[in-house]
């Protein structure tokens, strides 16, 4: 007796097919895009470094956007002749003094904020979040007025503490979201086990926040490093320069020397790009955490 074999059924759908039915067309359109912005990203930074490397007459005299013919290291050395040593050292003080207490001021706050109870807690988180629409150009004549009742006109407090007050109000609302997540569990663990809410601060929740710490840091940190108003207003002498004010030293009454600044600038920005590469994986994981959710 002849067996008869059942017909295969194959379905239209290839085996390489999504299971969905869906297919992955590429964003050609999205991807130029993306081009173009990175190359007007990268084109001023081309010309400021190719443009360090060149002399005045150089840089005048040829395209601006020609690689220099004979590069040279003059512009570099005139600015580290030009008391740089010292203007690097005070923005790191400033920077460092500013940012470290209103890194850990705010992350105290923060947890308080959330792990606290009380109708005055509330009231400090309104008044911190009532900080951010409060801006430095509304305040620097006020500011300038009490550090000279003070005494503190060109000091590195009257830098400092403007800076940790404007730092304080976005750093807590970061630090407060960050904060909220940990899950209450962890807490209630930590107090079973006898710990008190300052251990279970700097031991539970201090680790847990480390991406939002690092992100905070560094963008106020960056913020600080590139202040002029503050600087400008409240010092006068030329020992107290910070680096952006260090660029006036290079112009003149009737002419800029545009290549010595823009070494200037470069030496500048790289303590930046210095900590961006040494912090960058807890800066993006602070960025996106709460894209994950």
């Amino acid at each position: 007796m002849a067996t008869q074999t059942a017909p295969v059924r194959t379905s239209g759908r290839s085996a390489g097919a999504p299971k969905n039915g869906t297919t992955h067309r590429k964003n050609w359109l999205g991807g130029a895009f993306g081009w173009l912005w990175l190359l007007i990203v990268l084109v001023p930074v081309y010309w400021i470094v190719i443009t360090s490397f060149k002399t005045s007459a150089n840089y005048f005299g040829s395209n601006p956007m020609a690689p220099p013919a004979s590069p040279t290291l003059a512009n570099y050395q005139l600015v580290l002749e030009n008391d740089f040593i010292r203007y690097f050292a005070n923005s790191v003080i400033v920077t460092v003094g500013a940012t470290v207490p209103a890194v850990l001021v705010s992350f105290m706050a923060a947890f308080a904020i959330v792990r606290g109870a009380g109708r005055w807690l509330k009231l400090v988180n309104s008044l911190f979040l009532m900080g951010l629409a409060i801006p430095l150009q509304a305040t620097i004549i006020p500011i300038y007025l009490i550090m000279i009742r003070l005494g503190m006109y060109n000091s590195f407090g009257a830098l400092i503490l403007p800076s940790i007050a404007f730092a304080i109000p976005l750093t807590v609302l970061i630090l407060s979201n960050f904060v909220r997540d940990v899950p209450n569990e962890l807490f209630e663990a930590m107090r079973m086990d006898g710990s008190s809410e300052w251990g279970t601060m700097w031991r539970l929740a201090f680790p847990l926040t480390r991406p939002a710490l690092v992100t905070v840091t560094i963008y106020q940190g960056l913020q600080i490093w590139n202040g002029f108003l503050l600087p400008l207003i409240l010092t006068d002498r030329a020992e107290m320069r910070v680096l952006p004010l260090a660029l006036w030293t290079f112009q003149g009454q009737y002419s800029v020397n545009i290549p010595a600044v823009l070494a200037s600038v470069v030496l500048t920005t790289l303590p930046i790009l210095v900590l961006y590469v040494v912090g960058r994986r807890q800066l993006l994981s602070g960025l996106t955490a709460g894209f994950s959710k």
